[in-house]
C-alpha cells in the first residue's frame, strides 16, 4: 500500500527522486514545495525543462553545451584561440571558467578511457580534437591536458600526448596540487586556478 496520500504525488516523487543526489524524501520536500507556489511556477520549470531538451545542443567546434552551432567561448574574439584546455566534460569547463584564471579555449571529451567500463578512444571527442589541432588556419600553440588525476584520467592524457606527439603543437598538464584520484569538478577554484597557471610541460 502507497504511503503517499496521492498517486499523482507518487509518481511525481519517483521521477524526480531519479535524479542524481535527489532520495526520496527530498524529492517529497520539492514536491510539496510546488504544491505550495503558484500554479506559473510549476509551468515556468516544466517548460524550462522541456526547453533545455529539445533545444540544447553542442558546440560543433569543441564539444561543449551550447544554445547555438558555436558556443559563446569559442565564438568570443577576447579568448586566446592559440590555446586548448582538454577536459572531461562540462562541469569541468564551468569549474576552470570559474577560477577566472584561463582565457583559451576548451575541448570537451566527453568522458575518459576506461576499458572497465567500455569506454575506448572512439566513444571520445578524440578525433575532432586532432582535427582541430591539425588546422593551419588557426594554429594552436599549446594544448593543456585538465583531466582529474585518476586512474582513467591519466590513462586518457597518456593517450592523447601520444596522438599529439605528430603534430608540432606544445602539450602541458595541469599542476598535481589536486589530489591524486580527486575529481576536477569538485576541486575548490583557488586550487584549480592555480593549477592551470603553475602546469607542466610534457
Amino acid at each position: 500500500m502507497s504511503s503517499f496520500p496521492s498517486k499523482l504525488i507518487e509518481r511525481a516523487v519517483d521521477e524526480i527522486a531519479k535524479l542524481p543526489g535527489i532520495g526520496k524524501k527530498t524529492a517529497l520536500r520539492l514536491v510539496l514545495h510546488l504544491l505550495k507556489k503558484d500554479s506559473t511556477t510549476t509551468t515556468h520549470l516544466t517548460q524550462a525543462l522541456i526547453d533545455l531538451r529539445n533545444q540544447i545542443t553542442y558546440c560543433t567546434t569543441c564539444a561543449n553545451i551550447s544554445d547555438n552551432t558555436i558556443c559563446s567561448i569559442c565564438s568570443n574574439p577576447r579568448r586566446d584561440s592559440s590555446i586548448i584546455c582538454v577536459v572531461e566534460d562540462i562541469p569541468d569547463v564551468i569549474a576552470i571558467e570559474n577560477t577566472g584564471q584561463y582565457k583559451g579555449l576548451y575541448h570537451v571529451l566527453g568522458g575518459v578511457i576506461s576499458p572497465i567500463e567500455g569506454i575506448s578512444p572512439s566513444d571520445l571527442t578524440i578525433d575532432l580534437l586532432l582535427t582541430r589541432a591539425s588546422n593551419k588556419e588557426y594554429p594552436i600553440k599549446e594544448i593543456i591536458l585538465a583531466l582529474s588525476p585518476t586512474l582513467e584520467g591519466d590513462t586518457t592524457a597518456f593517450y592523447l600526448n601520444r596522438k599529439l606527439k605528430e603534430f608540432e603543437i606544445q602539450t602541458s598538464t595541469i599542476a598535481r596540487g589536486i589530489p591524486i584520484g580527486g575529481e576536477l569538478e569538485y576541486t575548490d577554484e583557488i586550487t584549480l586556478g592555480k593549477s592551470i597557471l603553475a602546469r607542466t610541460i610534457l
